[in-house]
C-alpha cells in the first residue's frame, strides 16, 4: 500500500551545523532544514515578502530572520512573528531523525509546481489548526 505522505531522506545530521539552515530541493519545491540542537525543523525556503532564501537567514531560538529584509518567521508554525511579517506565513514540514539521517514528510502537492498566490487568502497551518491570513499584500508577487 502506498504511503499517503512519503518521508524523504534528506541528509545526515552532521551535514547541517548547529543553529544553521540548509536548502534542499525536493521535486519542484525548495525546503530549508534547520538544526536547533535538540531537533530539526523544516519550512519552505522562500520568504513570503520578496522570496528571500530563509535557509541563509539567522536562527534565533525557534525563528529565522530572512537575510534580505529581516522578516522573522517561526520555524515551528511558519507564521511571521513580528511586524511587518506578522500577517504572513510559509509552509512547514514534519521532520524525523532515524539513526543519523534526517527525513522530511512531503505531501502530494509538494511534487507539483506551485502556482502564484497573488490576491489570494494565504492559510497558515499549525498546532492550532488553519488560520486565514487576509493581508493580500504579503502574497507572492508574480
Amino acid at each position: 500500500m502506498k504511503e499517503a505522505n512519503p518521508w524523504i531522506r534528506i541528509a545526515s545530521c552532521r551535514d547541517i551545523p548547529l543553529r544553521e539552515g540548509r536548502a534542499v530541493r525536493i521535486g519542484s519545491r525548495e525546503v530549508a532544514i534547520f538544526n536547533l540542537g535538540d531537533r530539526f525543523l523544516a519550512i519552505e525556503n522562500r520568504c513570503p515578502h520578496k522570496g528571500g532564501p530563509l535557509a541563509d537567514g539567522i536562527v534565533s531560538g525557534s525563528t529565522v530572520v530572512c537575510p534580505l529584509h529581516a522578516w522573522k518567521m517561526s520555524l515551528e508554525t511558519g507564521k511571521g512573528v513580528s511586524a511587518p511579517s506578522a500577517m504572513s506565513c510559509v509552509e512547514t514540514f514534519r521532520t524525523r531523525v532515524e539513526g543519523e539521517i534526517i527525513f522530511v514528510e512531503m505531501n502530494d502537492k509538494c511534487s507539483r509546481p506551485q502556482a502564484p498566490t497573488k490576491d489570494l487568502t494565504v492559510l497558515c497551518g499549525g498546532p492550532g489548526g488553519i488560520a486565514p491570513m487576509t493581508d493580500y499584500s504579503t502574497a507572492a508577487e508574480v
